[in-house]
């Protein structure tokens, strides 16, 4: 199975969202075997939802918190969101970890939450330039996935999204990404037994319809984590032509 998400962060209102579904429904060809997922902002959800009804598009919300409700002003709940018309939930993004100090002892609370929820969890890892260029990549995703010790979510995906080549035009080499998907395989086989050699495994650094067919090609790569690209539906639809292969 091959994923491919859009990530729209902070972008699109009503008229931008609705212009981007009669496009994709326009223009796309559902392909048994390929995923396509939109995460829109909060405020999208039940617009994406019922501008999916019908299709097999996954709609995902961006982030939720670990508590089912409560004083937390500004926050939305996994209950909210899956009401809102979510299915799943990005969680653990690197730029939550940078501007919300997101860290792997308050992402294992809402991996649980989510599951609790019946909410597929994509959980992003990644090292940034400073733990590259110091050698410490294969430790730092060892430790942002150690978190999933023993725990099964249903439905759970891993983006590895290395923070250097995220909105920087720079995408890492194949050879990079290979090492990385096979280590990312290996830790998830050792922590989760048979899920962890199915659970899919996507890649998240500058995608566009001009690398991603390379990228595709590399083992243990389940798609894609795209950020800029799917904000236009006419480089989503390519994403998702490639991904069929």
């Amino acid at each position: 199975m091959r994923i491919v998400a859009a990530n729209w962060k902070m972008n699109h209102l009503r008229a931008d969202a609705t212009a981007f579904m009669e496009t994709l429904k326009a223009g796309w060809k559902p392909v048994e075997g390929v995923v396509a997922a939109v995460a829109p902002p909060f405020p999208l959800l039940p617009l994406l939802q019922g501008l999916a009804q019908g299709t097999p598009l996954r709609v995902y919300a961006q982030n939720a918190h670990a508590e089912a409700k409560g004083a937390f002003t500004g926050e939305v709940s996994m209950a909210m969101v899956q009401d809102a018309g979510a299915c799943g939930v990005i969680l653990g993004h690197s730029e939550r970890r940078q501007y919300n100090g997101e860290t792997e002892a308050t992402l294992l609370p809402k991996l649980k939450a989510a599951a609790a929820q019946g909410l597929a969890p994509m959980l992003c890892v990644g090292e940034t330039l400073a733990q590259r260029d110091a050698g410490e990549t294969l430790a730092v995703l060892k430790a942002q996935l150690a978190i999933l010790a023993g725990t099964g979510f249903p439905g759970l995906a891993i983006a590895y999204e290395p923070v250097w080549a995220i909105g920087t035009g720079r995408v890492a080499t194949v050879a990079q990404i290979a090492e990385v998907h096979a280590f990312i395989r290996g830790e998830l086989k050792a922590l989760l037994g048979d899920q962890g050699a199915a659970t899919p495994i996507l890649y998240g650094g500058s995608v566009t319809p001009d690398n991603f067919a390379e990228i595709l090609r590399v083992p243990d790569v389940a798609g894609g984590l795209v950020g800029g690209a799917s904000l236009d539906p006419a480089k989503f639809l390519r994403l998702l032509e490639l991904a069929a292969g």
